[in-house]
C-alpha cells in the first residue's frame, strides 16, 4: 500500500514536471483574476486605474531574465528600478512599498525559475530544505526592522547590499556544465532516475545517491554527473544569515550572498544555483508576508492588503513569472559571465546613487 501511495506521489510529481509550463502561465492568471475580481480591487476604480502601469510589464520582464539566469534576487534589480526609473513616469514610492513590490513579483519569478531547475534535475532538497530553515529567522527579523528603519538609513543599507553583490559576482565563476562530468556513468544512467544512482524522495527526474560518507551523485535530465558532498555547513549558515536579514530588510541580499557560500563550500554550480533559486523563491515569499501583515504586529507603520498599489502588481506578478521560464534558456544561450559582469557594473553603479541619496537624506 505504501508503495502505492510512493508510486503515485512520483507519478503525480512526474506530471507537475512535464507539464509545469502550464502550471507556472496559470498561476499568475489566478492571482491576477484573484486580486482584480476579489475583495481587494478598489470597488469603484478611475477610469484606466488597471492599464496605467502596462509599461512595467517588460520591464520586469527584462529584469526577470536577467537575475534569473545568473541566479541572484530579483529586487536587486526591482527596487533600484523602482527608486531611479518608476519617478520618471510617475509619484516616487515609499520605501516599504517598493520592497513590498520587488518581494511580490521576486516571489512569482523565482518560483517560476525554480520548477524549470528542479525539472532539470539540479535542485539538492536537503541542501536546499537546511538553508531555508537557517536563513528564515533572520529574513523575518530584516522585515520587521524595515518598518523602523529612516528612509535614508535604507537607502545607505541597500547600497551596501549591492556593492557587495557587486564584488561577488565578479569574484563567483558562473559559467554553466563546467562542473557536469560526461564520462561513460553519465550514458548508464537514464534520464528520469530509472537506473542507479536513484533516490525515492528526490525534486524532480535526478538520480541521486548518497553514500555512508555523505558523498553525493547526481544525474540530471540530460544524464551529465555531479558529484560532491554537503559539508560547510557552518560557513553557509553565516552567509545566508547576513544575506537573510538584507532579504527581509531590502528585498535581496541572500541569493548573491547564498550562492558564493555554495560555490566557495564545492557545490556544483548548476546545483548551486538551482538550490538556490529554492530558498531564494522561498523566503521571498515569506518576506513578502511579513511586509504585507507585520506593521501591525511590532507596532510599526501599518502595511496591509488595502495599501498595496495592486494595478502595478498585476502586471508586475506575471512578467517575473514570465522572465523566470525564459531564463534557462537565455542561460544556454548567452554567455553567463558576461552577463554576470554586466549585472556586477550595473549594480555598483546604483550603490554609488543610492549612497548619494543617503547622504542628501540626513
Amino acid at each position: 500500500m505504501a508503495d502505492a501511495g510512493g508510486s503515485s506521489t512520483a507519478r503525480a510529481t512526474k506530471t507537475f514536471l512535464k507539464y509545469q509550463h502550464v502550471f507556472v502561465f496559470f498561476a499568475p492568471v489566478l492571482f491576477v483574476s484573484f486580486v482584480y475580481f476579489g475583495p481587494m480591487a478598489p470597488s469603484d476604480p478611475a477610469p484606466g486605474y488597471w492599464t496605467n502601469y502596462w509599461w512595467l510589464f517588460p520591464a520586469f520582464l527584462a529584469g526577470a531574465t536577467i537575475v534569473n539566469t545568473v541566479g541572484i534576487s530579483g529586487s536587486a534589480i526591482f527596487v533600484p528600478f523602482l527608486i531611479f526609473v518608476y519617478p520618471l513616469f510617475a509619484a516616487p514610492l515609499e520605501a516599504e512599498t517598493l520592497v513590498k513590490i520587488g518581494l511580490i513579483s521576486e516571489s512569482f519569478g523565482l518560483s517560476s525559475s525554480s520548477v524549470a531547475f528542479v525539472q532539470y534535475g539540479l535542485v539538492d532538497r536537503k541542501l536546499a530544505l537546511s538553508l531555508v530553515l537557517g536563513g528564515l529567522p533572520f529574513v523575518v527579523a530584516g522585515a520587521l526592522l524595515s518598518f523602523f528603519i529612516p528612509e535614508p538609513v535604507f537607502h545607505g543599507l541597500l547600497g551596501v547590499a549591492l556593492l557587495a553583490a557587486s564584488y561577488l559576482l565578479f569574484r563567483a565563476d558562473l559559467g554553466h556544465g563546467d562542473d557536469a562530468d560526461h564520462g561513460e556513468e553519465s550514458s548508464t544512467t537514464a534520464a528520469d532516475g530509472g537506473a542507479l544512482p536513484n533516490d525515492a524522495d528526490k525534486l524532480g527526474p535526478a538520480g541521486v545517491r548518497t553514500d555512508d560518507e555523505g558523498a553525493v551523485t547526481r544525474v540530471d535530465r540530460d544524464g551529465e554527473t555531479y558529484e560532491y558532498d554537503r559539508s560547510g555547513y557552518l560557513r553557509r549558515f553565516g552567509n545566508y544569515s547576513v544575506g537573510g536579514t538584507f532579504q527581509g530588510l531590502a528585498g535581496f541580499g541572500i541569493g548573491e550572498l547564498g550562492i558564493i557560500s555554495m560555490l566557495s563550500t564545492k557545490i556544483p554550480v548548476r546545483i548551486a544555483i538551482g538550490t538556490n533559486h529554492i530558498v531564494v523563491a522561498t523566503t521571498a515569499i515569506i518576506a513578502s508576508v511579513v511586509h504585507i501583515f507585520g506593521g501591525g504586529l511590532v507596532g510599526g507603520h501599518s502595511m496591509n492588503l488595502a495599501t498595496t498599489p495592486w494595478n502595478m502588481v498585476v502586471w508586475t506578478a506575471p512578467a517575473a513569472a514570465l522572465g523566470g521560464q525564459i531564463a534557462p534558456y537565455v542561460s544556454a544561450a548567452l554567455d553567463t559571465d558576461t552577463i554576470k559582469k554586466g549585472v556586477g557594473a550595473l549594480f555598483a553603479v546604483i550603490a554609488t546613487a543610492l549612497f548619494l541619496m543617503a547622504v542628501g537624506g540626513f
